[in-house]
């Protein structure tokens, strides 16, 4: 029997193509590209399967809130926030300007976060009893409760405060992380622009060069987060990068952590339990603890110097690799779009011979009959290699950079009516005696 389109798959599960997107995402369903390169082709006996199964459990008519945004848009394998392409901002903008474009709408060159006297010295000293092997999204935690007992204006849920509070919680969260390197300089905060022509790499990433042609001037917060995350000296290129990677990060339309902090938010929880929210969904192995998987995955590549068998290990033994997309992803038909930029910012960067083997044998193993190619996970712990960077440097940037997205999306909520995710439960438990 032919393969099933999306719309085919759709119209025989009875729902929308979005829904069979969403059916993908979550592992019901298995997709391959196209012969074309255009849509997705799905297995005719596995959506029969998953059709059955759901005409046995169908619940009762659901009802919930439409959630409408403003913030992101994901279409045609290109991220956009509030209409501005998010691959051109990773190599154009700080991530404080973009993160301001996120809460107000507008980019703000200028913008900078700091964070209110004390309260870094009082994060830090909540957060020093902790073992020098505890996780950064640990002590991240620590730091958004230490600076929410903090703030006796939390509660004011007024956008300008909203925003001001979301700057200095960003810088809070930053600043408050023990340094494993020497304190950033002006210099090392500093890019200028240059606007001369593309400059084709080499190197490591094989990505699309999209940030050599760009030299952003960017704001401090990256270089700040920098030697908190590794003891080796920074550089332009690998400021840049980490720069980029944190405004690529900032925000994806609804996933499981975003839709936990506007849950928080409908319920008029201030900013920091929020993002407090965002954490603990965030936390979880399908969801930050991906970066940290991928972070290992390329490790053992490294050690091993076979990063064939390590792939094909992975592959055999969890059924599919951490750091890549295996067939057709809906929403990046083509390659995560996020993972190419920040893949093509490394480029730049000089790095070690048994790292990039280990990068190249991944990507070649991944590009064989599975057509595996790489995802933002994959592409932060390459950052994370290249540069030197602790263990959990790559889930600690996601978080970071998420919450501004967690930020913006509680500003969003707030204009909507309160509590109004109430959804209907189905019960299926045994009849009252």
């Amino acid at each position: 029997m032919d393969q099933l389109t999306t719309d085919q798959a759709a119209a025989r599960l009875g729902v929308k193509p979005e829904t069979v997107y969403a059916y993908v995402s979550r592992g019901l369903l298995h997709s391959t590209r196209a012969k074309d390169g255009r849509g997705s082709l799905f297995d005719p006996a596995e959506v029969e399967q998953l059709a059955a199964r759901g005409a046995r459990n169908r619940p009762v008519k659901e009802t919930g809130p439409v959630i409408r945004t403003g913030l992101t848009l994901i279409r045609d394998g290109r991220l956009c926030y509030r209409g501005r392409d998010a691959a051109d901002l990773a190599v154009s903008e700080s991530f404080e300007s973009v993160a301001s474009l996120l809460w107000s709408g507008t980019l703000d060159p200028t913008a900078r976060f700091s964070a209110p006297a004390g309260l870094v010295d009082l994060a830090r000293a909540a957060t020093s009893p902790l073992s020098s092997g505890t996780r950064l999204t640990d002590r991240l935690r620590v730091i958004v409760a230490v600076a929410a007992s903090a703030d006796p204006e939390r509660f004011n849920i007024q956008p300008d405060a909203v925003a001001g509070t979301g700057a200095a919680l960003l810088a809070t969260m930053v600043d408050a992380l023990p340094l494993l390197g020497a304190p950033p300089t002006r210099a090392d905060a500093h890019v200028d622009v240059d606007g001369g022509g593309d400059r084709s790499g080499n190197g490591i990433g094989r990505g699309t060069g999209t940030g050599q042609r760009h030299r952003p001037a960017f704001g401090d917060l990256a270089a700040r987060l920098w030697p908190r995350l590794t003891s080796h000296a920074p550089t332009p290129d690998t400021v840049r990068a980490l720069n980029a990677a944190l405004v690529l990060l900032a925000d994806h339309d609804l996933a499981a952590s975003t839709f936990a902090a506007r849950v928080a938010a409908s319920a008029r929880a201030h900013p920091y339990a929020v993002v407090a929210a965002g954490l603990s969904a965030f936390d979880g192995p399908l969801h930050g603890a991906a970066a940290s998987q991928a972070h290992r995955l390329l490790a053992e590549a490294i050690a091993t110097g076979d990063p064939l068998m390590v792939y094909s290990e992975r592959l055999r033994v969890e059924g599919r690799v951490e750091g890549f997309f295996h067939g057709a992803h809906p929403l990046y038909p083509d390659g995560d779009v996020r993972a190419l930029v920040l893949l093509g910012l490394l480029d730049d960067v000089p790095t070690r011979p048994e790292v990039r083997a280990a990068v190249d044998g991944l990507l070649a193993a991944a590009g064989g009959r599975s057509r595996g190619l790489p995802n933002i996970e994959f592409a932060l712990a390459v950052l994370a290699h290249v540069c030197g960077m602790t263990p959990g440097a790559g889930e600690a940037v996601f978080a970071l950079a998420r919450t501004a997205g967690w930020i913006a999306h509680a500003l969003e909520e707030y204009e909507e009516p309160g509590l109004r995710f109430r959804y209907q439960g189905t019960y299926t438990g045994p009849e009252p005696v």
